[in-house]
């Protein structure tokens, strides 16, 4: 995360993605990098097409960074899930200049699906929204680390 912190401008907001085997969750932050708000959950076809939707909405927003979830293993240790999100990104970076950064993302859906339930969401609204309501968790997480680290410099 400090690699992202010195190669992003002072503000700027930044999305964060949950990479799902069908869906790719996306969040948004604010420009001073302060919230997360989950924005929507796009229906994975071929890498093109949705490295395609996720550059159109770094666009559309003026986004200075993309924050991916690292789906590791409860023990630490990086598996398929792990190798898969890594690939998505060694491809995006081909794409944009946008810099890139993983954040660890265990329990992120876990805590979607507590919140949405506390929330009282019904099981099918639940489905359409877990995955973005999860990259707000991975992105938030990254905010409050970066802001933490803008602290200690």
């Amino acid at each position: 995360m400090g690699a992202l912190a010195t190669a992003l401008p002072p503000a700027g907001a930044l999305a964060g993605l949950d990479l799902g085997t069908k869906t790719i969750g996306v969040a948004v932050s604010d420009g001073m990098r302060s919230v997360a708000t989950p924005l929507e959950t796009i229906r994975r076809t071929k890498f093109t097409a949705d490295a395609a939707r996720i550059i159109e909405i770094a666009e559309d927003r003026g986004l200075v960074g993309i924050v991916i979830g690292l789906p590791m293993n409860m023990d630490g240790t990086e598996g398929p899930r792990c190798q898969s999100a890594r690939a998505f990104a060694r491809n995006l970076e081909r794409l944009t200049l946008l810099p890139l950064a993983f954040w660890d993302e265990r329990l992120s859906t876990v805590a979607a699906e507590r919140a949405l339930l506390e929330a009282d969401t019904s099981r099918a609204r639940r489905n359409q929204v877990i995955d973005h309501v999860a990259a707000g968790y991975i992105l938030q997480g990254a905010l409050d680390r970066l802001a933490h680290l803008g602290r200690a410099r």
